[in-house]
Parts: structure tokens; C-alpha cells; sequence
């Protein structure tokens, strides 16, 4: 007797033991989320070389979807992982289960944007992509990003048009004398723990439509458009292979537009880079999950619930991925970042330019002028002498060189 209390007693220990481990991790992702997106929207908000950038606003409205995921979401989600339950009731489990479906798909929403703005941006001349990125074409790809998840998300999971010719697949595939739980019962009821949980099943329509929408057509068009932003920047690195072989001064004065283009190839490339490492975060973080939501109703719904709990949180996990990535990628947003977590040091504060003189060359490549710096800074690194003016479409934030 004394041996069995001792095993039930045990089996405990190990049991509380692993939920202080689970809620700690949890805790650490939600925590995560939240104070990196808002250090993000803070950053965008404060700096105003930050605001001037066009691709800033829809990272701003990224951020708010990440941390609306990371405050409206994940703590029920948390809570009903480590408690074993769900305790809110069935109608705020449709309601959750709808904001899930929202702000995920408005975050990708939001990186197939970037990846179609980098795209005019990089691949396209400077007046195209002025003409192209308009303030109300922004206005209206914002706007597309949220209201577009709403069919896909509130409007048919509160109208249960998801579990549409679920309801009776148990009974007519596996009949059972005297336990004829549907499938959605099944999941939803714990009998050896007799609690109840805040499932979201998907009949194959709806697993189709939502994937696709949500997923694999953003997928495909930032493939593409990630595909045509490193072949130009493969041109653009010759082309900057070319300036740092030749050169030998030319007579002729510098004009504005020729001062500032090779600075403009660079930044703009090592930008497309970071997107890049962004939005294959994202697919890493949610294609196993999507992937799973496809083929679960073709299996008879025999995913187990634990597959279906890691996928989930790998997604919600990107949601507190992206700052970091800024962080550690991105000049721009760590100087910011800098700045508010050191209660504006003058020392991360962007230099003043103006009475400097650095000595240069030019040099003239197909009839067009550049220039180049002769005291290199940065361990013999290349720069460009030029800044690019406020209103050139470059990149969200220029990486660091190193």
C-alpha cells in the first residue's frame, strides 16, 4: 500500500514538475511577443526616419497583429495547456478560435505586402514604385489585410459552417455499441480526465479554402516576388563589383541621383536579405501546422491532439520572433531599440552629417557617374559616400555589415 502511494505521489511530483516547466516556457514565449512587438510599434512611433519608410507602416501593423495574438490568444491558450481544461465556456472558445484564425492570417497577410512592396521598391525604377506605393494604395493593403481574414475567420467558424458533415462521420465510418461519440465530441471530452476542451476541427471544404487563402497563395506570390528580388540583387552585386574595381577618378561634377545610387543597391539588397530571413521564419513557424490542417480531414481526423497543440504554438511562437529579428538584423531598429531602452542615450543617436568631408573618387560605368570613398571605413569595408534622401523608397531599416 505504502509502495502505490508512493508511485501515485511520484507520478504527481512529475506531473507538477512538468507544468511549471511548461508554463514557464509558455510564459517566457507570451511574455516575449508582447514586449518585442511593442518595442517595435514604440520604435516606429518615436523615430522619425522610421515613419519616413513606407514599408514601416505595414511592419507597425504587423507588430499590432503579433501582439494581439500574443495578449487575446495565447494566455487562454497557456491556461488551458497547463490546467487540462478549458474553463471559458463554448461561446468565447468560438470567439478565440476566430481571433486565431484573424490575426495569423493577417500576419501573413501583412508579409506577402512587405514582400510586393520590397518588390517595386528593389526590382522597379524609383518612380514606379512612387507611383505604385501610393498613400492610399498603402491605405488599401492595410485595410485588405484585416477585413480579407474576417470571411475566413468570424463569419463561418460562428456560423459552424467548418463542422458541416463532421457531426455524423463517427457514427457512419466507426459505429460503437454503447460509446457513439462523433469525432467532434471525441476531442472536444477527456474521459479519463473528465474535462473538456476548446477544440477547432475543419470539415475538407473549409480546410481547403482556408489553407489557401490563408496560407499557400501569400506563400506562392512571396516566393515569387522574393525569387525576382534576389535576381536583381544578384545585379546589383555585380554592379557593385564593378564600381570597387574601377577606380580611377573622372573629371565632371557629381549629380544628386548618381551620388546616392550605389548606396542605394546596397542597402537595398542587404534589406531584401532580412525580409527574406523574416517571411522563411514565418513559413518554418506555420507551414507544418497548415500542412496538418489540410490533411487532417482526409485521414479521418486521426492527427493526435499533442501534433496538433506543437504545431499551434510553433506558429504562435513567430509572433514573438519577428523583433528579434529586427533586432539583430536590422541597423535602423537596433539604434532605435537602443534608444528606448536606454532612455535616449546620445550616444546611439543617429550622427549629424552635415561639415563632414570625406575624400572620394568617381568613377563613370556605362555613362553614369559614382562614387567612392578613398578612407574606407568599417575594417576596409566598401561605403558609398551618399545618403539617400527622405523621400528615396529604400528599404524598411538597412542592415549592419556585419
Amino acid at each position: 500500500m505504502d509502495e502505490l502511494d508512493a508511485n501515485v505521489s511520484s507520478k504527481a511530483g512529475f506531473r507538477s514538475v512538468e507544468k511549471v516547466v511548461l508554463l514557464t516556457f509558455l510564459s517566457a514565449v507570451i511574455l516575449m511577443a508582447i514586449l518585442g512587438n511593442l518595442l517595435v510599434m514604440v520604435a516606429v512611433c518615436r523615430d522619425r526616419q522610421l515613419r519616413k519608410i513606407k514599408t514601416n507602416y505595414f511592419i507597425v501593423s504587423l507588430a499590432f497583429a503579433d501582439l494581439l495574438v500574443s495578449v487575446l490568444v495565447m494566455p487562454f491558450g497557456a491556461i488551458e495547456l497547463v490546467q487540462d481544461i478549458w474553463i471559458y465556456g463554448e461561446m468565447f472558445c468560438l470567439v478565440r478560435t476566430s481571433l486565431d484564425v484573424l490575426l495569423t492570417t493577417a500576419s501573413i497577410f501583412h508579409l506577402c505586402c512587405i514582400s510586393l512592396d520590397r518588390y517595386y521598391a528593389i526590382c522597379c525604377q524609383p518612380l514606379v514604385y512612387r507611383n505604385k506605393m501610393t498613400p492610399l494604395r498603402i491605405a488599401l493593403m492595410l485595410g485588405g489585410c484585416w477585413v480579407i481574414p474576417m470571411f475566413i475567420s468570424f463569419l463561418p467558424i460562428m456560423q459552424g459552417w467548418n463542422n458541416i458533415g463532421i457531426i455524423d462521420l463517427e457514427r457512419i465510418s466507426k459505429p460503437r455499441l454503447g460509446q457513439d461519440l462523433h469525432v467532434i465530441e471525441k476531442r472536444k471530452f477527456n474521459q479519463n480526465s473528465n474535462s473538456t476542451y476548446c477544440i477547432f476541427m475543419v470539415n475538407k471544404p473549409y480546410a481547403i479554402t482556408c489553407s489557401v487563402v490563408a496560407f499557400y497563395i501569400p506563400f506562392l506570390l512571396m516566393v515569387l516576388a522574393y525569387y525576382r528580388i534576389y535576381v536583381t540583387a544578384k545585379e546589383h552585386a555585380h554592379q557593385i563589383q564593378m564600381l570597387q574595381r574601377a577606380g580611377a577618378p573622372t573629371e565632371g561634377r557629381l549629380q544628386p541621383t548618381d551620388q546616392h545610387s550605389t548606396h542605394r543597391m546596397r542597402t537595398e539588397t542587404k534589406a531584401a536579405k532580412t525580409l527574406c530571413i523574416i517571411m522563411g521564419c514565418f513559413c518554418l513557424c506555420w507551414a507544418p501546422f497548415f500542412v496538418t490542417n489540410i490533411v487532417d480531414p482526409f485521414v479521418d481526423y486521426t492527427v493526435p491532439g499533442q501534433v496538433w497543440t506543437a504545431f499551434l504554438w510553433l506558429g504562435y511562437i513567430n509572433s514573438g520572433l519577428n523583433p528579434f529579428l529586427y533586432a539583430f538584423l536590422n541597423k535602423s531598429f537596433r539604434r532605435a531599440f537602443l534608444i528606448i531602452l536606454c532612455c535616449d542615450d546620445e550616444r546611439y543617436r543617429r550622427p549629424s552629417i552635415l561639415g563632414q568631408t570625406v575624400p572620394c573618387s568617381t568613377t563613370t560605368i556605362n555613362g553614369s557617374t559614382h562614387v567612392l570613398r578613398d578612407a574606407v571605413e568599417c575594417g576596409g569595408q566598401w561605403e558609398s559616400q551618399s545618403h539617400p534622401p527622405a523621400s528615396s523608397p529604400l528599404v524598411a531599416a538597412q542592415p549592419s555589415d556585419t
